[in-house]
């Protein structure tokens, strides 16, 4: 249990982070989350005076949210598949595009314990960052651990991206 609270500790550390770059900028966030199922909207809307901020988040979980939330093409699905650059890519666009926040972040990947492939292991994970005007970044990570450490690890690279970003 002891763990489970410092680990809570450590992603309230890093959305407290993000709130006070983000409140000192002015700026607005959009989250487009699928192996995440959530976590990261919810960890940063546990900051309160978040509202200023935090301007929605998305959980499009299947390709079908993926197509009609974030409007992922499904050519991307079908030739690359949901855990790729390409639909990482995407997400993060559709979510700045659609939901008018000044950055957006996305994840999408494979928490396990199974769906894994060879090509694509049980803690592959997408992260792409993207600030309005900008490029899209994307960044591959192999995470370990079980389901619930996969997904810690996600919104902690989401979130320390998400600062980077802003502030780069």
């Amino acid at each position: 249990m002891a763990n489970t609270r410092a680990d809570d500790g450590a992603l309230l550390a890093l959305a407290q982070n993000v709130a006070v770059e983000f409140t000192r900028r002015g700026a607005t966030l959009v989250t487009a989350e699928s192996c995440s199922g959530g976590w990261i909207a919810k960890t940063l809307t546990d900051i309160a005076g978040s509202s200023a901020w935090f301007e929605c988040g998305v959980v499009a979980y299947s390709y079908e949210a993926k197509e009609a939330l974030l409007g992922v093409r499904p050519e991307t699905l079908e030739e690359h598949g949901a855990v790729s650059r390409e639909t990482a890519i995407e997400m993060v666009s559709g979510a700045l595009a659609r939901y008018g926040a000044s950055v957006a972040v996305a994840v999408t990947g494979i928490a396990g314990p199974s769906g894994g492939t060879a090509d694509k292991p049980v803690g592959t994970v997408w992260i792409s960052w993207k600030r309005r005007g900008g490029y899209a970044q994307a960044e591959l990570f192999h995470f370990d651990g079980d389901r619930d450490a996969v997904r810690r690890q996600t919104v902690a690279s989401a979130l320390v991206g998400v600062r980077k970003i802003l502030t780069s």
